[in-house]
């Protein structure tokens, strides 16, 4: 039996207590509901120095994202947050030039 990946708040609990925050903020109190949810399915592989964004779940086959999708920049004090939404599902959250995110250490 494969094991689910876990859920983003388990590994960064305080990027997920500080996307509910500016989620709540910027007037989408169901996203900051369903980013607690999140799982952390992969990083993004860019290899980018100034990237930490990772996806929440497989990208469907196909560019764009399709119908349904829509981009919710956010407001946070450093760098850029900005989540790509398909209907109401959170798909991808782009972490753009920030301080590097802290992992829970895991008991």
């Amino acid at each position: 039996m494969e094991q689910e990946p876990p859920l983003v708040r388990d590994v960064f609990p305080e990027l997920v207590d500080e996307l509910a925050a500016l989620l709540e903020a910027e007037g989408e109190p169901w996203l900051a509901i369903c980013v607690r949810d999140v799982r952390l399915v992969g990083e993004c592989g860019c290899r980018d120095d100034f990237c930490q964004s990772i996806r929440t779940t497989d990208r469907p086959p196909g560019e764009p994202y399709g119908p349904g999708h829509r981009c919710v920049p956010l407001l946070p004090s450093s760098g850029d947050l900005i989540l790509d939404v398909v209907n109401g599902r959170i798909m991808y959250i782009e972490i753009l030039g920030r301080p590097p995110l802290r992992r829970r250490v895991q008991p």
